[in-house]
């Protein structure tokens, strides 16, 4: 399946990971990853709301193809920097070609024209956002007009990506006055170094390759033993394949961190009805005649008669 994106910064043979994302080009890494927790929930086969095989397969697509790949890019520190270097480049070429005479959205052509960029732009990213992904019949469409926005943005901003260049620039400060120290400089929020893990580790299990999702997440858990979306995911690859002490393990190591998380809190759902049912119907019994099976070995149990 291809998506044909062919608005905005697509159109200069760039993949644009902030519009498949629908966040600002300034969004920092806790706003990128609060976004793509959002939409790979929304796009995953066993919390996704579309109904038929076809829309799920869809989903599953551009979660795959589309929105890991751009959340890889976004959340790896030295790939972020080379992907901002070009998407400045790409703002310039934008500028150098006078884009803006192609404008397909009325956001973009609204923008192009606005007085304050960063409200306009902020709020257009906004209310695209919101219904990026809720048809995915209108994913490409409002994905090529978010890159618009995002085109037009960097090159009203002077291909800066951070302040838009209708603002009169600011005067160079004047030096400290003695016994005045300057402040310090801002705080650069560093990204976490497993959200790569995690995003692997999803993309992994969407394949159905739990086992190299699990040594992902174990990775990971060894940087942070306590991320709650680490265990989250442990916990549900458990629960699929059928180890139900695992699963209850990892599920509330995740709920301890955050008792709150969806996925953890559905997943322990899904297992407290699995271990009821076979309550239900006599398998802890029988189990506990015929003892534990592992690696085909039987241990445990009554003897034969």
């Amino acid at each position: 399946m291809s998506f044909n994106i062919n608005q905005g910064l697509f159109q200069l043979d760039f993949t644009d990971f902030h519009a498949i994302l629908g966040v600002p080009i300034q969004a920092d890494s806790r706003e990128i990853r609060k976004r793509y927790m959002r939409i790979a929930k929304n796009l995953h086969p066993d919390s996704s709301s579309t109904g038929t095989a076809e829309e799920k397969k869809q989903a599953s697509q551009i979660l795959s193809k589309l929105v890991n790949p751009a959340y890889e890019k976004l959340s790896q520190e030295k790939e972020y920097k080379e992907y901002m270097v070009m998407l400045r480049l790409k703002g310039q070429q934008a500028a150098q070609q006078n884009s803006s005479d192609s404008l397909q959205s009325e956001f973009a052509k609204q923008l192009a024209q606005a007085k304050d960029v960063d409200v306009e732009y902020k709020k257009a990213m906004e209310e695209l956002a919101a219904q990026q992904y809720q048809s995915l019949n209108d994913f490409s469409q409002i994905t090529g007009e978010i890159s618009e926005l995002n085109m037009v943005y960097l090159m009203r901003a002077g291909s800066a990506g951070t302040k838009a260049a209708s603002k009169p620039k600011a005067a160079t400060p004047p030096p400290p006055k003695p016994g005045n120290p300057a402040p310090p400089p801002p705080k650069v929020e560093k990204k976490s170094p497993i959200d790569g893990y995690y995003g692997r580790a999803k993309e992994l299990t969407e394949k159905g390759n739990f086992p190299k999702a699990i040594l992902e997440l174990r990775d990971a858990l060894k940087l942070e033993p306590t991320n709650s979306d680490c265990h989250s995911l442990l916990g549900m690859i458990y629960l699929k394949q059928g180890q139900k002490t695992m699963a209850k393990v990892h599920i509330n190591k995740a709920l301890e961190g955050d008792p709150k998380h969806a996925e953890a809190l559905e997943s322990k759902k899904k297992l407290e009805a699995l271990l009821k049912k076979g309550k239900d119907t006599g398998k802890t019994d029988q189990n506990a005649s015929q003892g534990i099976k592992i690696f085909g070995i039987t241990i445990g149990g009554g003897k034969k008669k």
